[in-house]
């Protein structure tokens, strides 16, 4: 229940109605709230306050309906805006950077005044009666819309400046490179060295046994594995006494049938249980970035990628998207690696999970943009320069092996790909100032944990 909700909220938080729906029902409350006020004070308040409305029921009227008309004509022109930026954006960046934009809370809340001050105004004018002997002007509910349309023509100025900013290459890495940053923070939260050591306790040997005794969950339908609830998951392994082993982990595609988990002792593999374990397991359409950090990996490879190719041959947007990503694994190679393993309060192995690794990321993270910049020298070149700071904060061997390994392809590509001598030249020594860096980061001394 807890991934469903999960993703539900996630869809929220991507949609362009949810927060203008929010802002227009506090308009709704308001426009009621400030009707009664005036009904209740009448003309009271007008003698100390100068700045208020003081025209008549048909100027009331005609202010009004001047402010609903304008907003809806700049709600449109705000719409068209905005898919004119989507647009741009999906041609120019690819189509799955469109749910960062989406998710922009200023785009919501913009198009959210303007509907909200429509709103506003239209229920405040239904109010107004003309008759002598009914006569009434809520002359505080005026005055407070003709604020709010001086405050909507400041957030119409704003969003013209917004989007003209927020379709810039430079900001849209800068806002990607930032949400991997989060989500690292969010999916790593132990530094190396101060960390606590996880509670000893015995193993179950997973070899053998596990394999002929275990039984299997299948998936129940096709899609991206986008959330797993392990709360549910180590509920459900205590209460059945068995050991759940996934064979899948967020981010990766599923097919109906294919086993998702192995479940031991196998004979407590029921209907039931398969339901249970695949509930647990949310499905979509899409990757997203709540328990998968190599997918905000990808939306910034895919930027370089792009910015790469021959018919946009942009490398310094490439360049701007490979600083970001090696800012994101300076963090996760300063990070400990989550443990496959999930033990109950009394410190029996439950669950084993499939989790990512610092080889992975890192192989997510250049793999393919060192495949399309061999022939670009300014790339290369600044790959094994973010190579060589990356080095400077890694602590494992295993994740320096990972580094050493990209730079020898990176610089086999240079060799290969580049027809300057100057430009291999300059490529090479950059390889070996990233030798040198990731010789002294092996001679470190190791972290402290206490």
């Amino acid at each position: 229940m807890k991934a469903h909700i999960h993703k539900y909220w996630d869809g929220i938080r991507s949609s362009f109605w949810f927060l203008p729906s929010v802002m227009t029902c506090c308009a709704v409350v308001l426009a009621y709230a400030s009707v009664a006020i005036d009904e209740a004070v009448k003309n009271h308040w007008l003698r100390v306050n100068v700045w208020a409305y003081a025209g008549g029921a048909e100027g009331a009227s005609m202010v009004l309906g001047t402010i609903a008309g304008s907003m809806m004509t700049i709600a449109g022109v705000v719409f068209s805006m905005t898919l004119v930026a989507l647009s741009l954006a999906s041609s120019q960046f690819g189509s799955r950077l469109l749910r960062n934009f989406m998710r922009d809370t200023a785009n919501q809340m913009v198009l959210g005044t303007f509907v909200s001050t429509f709103v506003y105004c239209l229920l405040v004018m239904r109010t107004i009666r003309r008759a002598e002997e009914t006569l009434f002007v809520p002359h505080l509910s005026v005055t407070l819309g003709v604020m709010f349309a001086l405050i909507s023509l400041g957030v119409l100025i704003y969003y013209i400046h917004h989007v003209a900013i927020s379709i810039q290459a430079d900001e849209i890495v800068a806002r990607v490179g930032n949400e991997l940053i989060d989500e690292i923070e969010r999916l790593f939260p132990q530094q190396i060295g101060q960390g606590v050591t996880p509670p000893a306790a015995p193993l179950l040997d997973l070899g053998l046994a596990f394999s002929h005794e275990s039984g299997t969950v299948t998936v129940a339908a096709d899609g991206y594995l986008q959330f797993i609830d392990g709360e549910a998951l180590m509920v459900l392994a205590e209460q059945e006494d068995v050991l759940l082993r996934l064979e899948r982990r967020p981010g990766q595609y599923v097919v109906c049938g294919t086993p998702l988990a192995m479940v031991w002792p196998g004979d407590k593999v029921t209907e039931k249980f398969v339901a249970e374990v695949n509930s647990a397991c949310v499905l979509g359409n899409q990757r997203t970035s709540a328990q998968d950090v190599e997918f905000a990996v990808h939306q910034l490879v895919e930027i370089a990628v792009r910015a790469l190719s021959p018919g946009i041959n942009d490398p310094f947007t490439a360049m701007t998207c490979v600083d970001r990503l090696g800012s994101a694994l300076c963090r996760v190679a300063q990070r400990d690696m989550p443990s496959p393993h999930r033990f109950d309060a009394q410190g029996q192995l439950r669950i084993v999970a499939s989790t990512p690794s610092f080889t992975g990321i890192v192989d997510a993270a250049f793999n393919q943009i060192r495949q399309y910049a061999r022939s670009s020298a300014a790339v290369t070149i600044r790959l094994l320069e973010t190579i060589t700071v990356i080095a400077a904060a890694t602590r494992r061997p295993q994740d320096q092996a990972a580094l050493r390994r990209h730079a020898e392809m990176i610089v086999c590509g240079a060799r290969d790909g580049l027809p300057e001598d100057e430009d291999r030249r300059a490529a090479e020594d950059r390889y070996q100032a990233a030798n040198q860096a990731l010789f002294k980061a092996s001679c470190a001394p190791p972290a402290h944990r206490p």
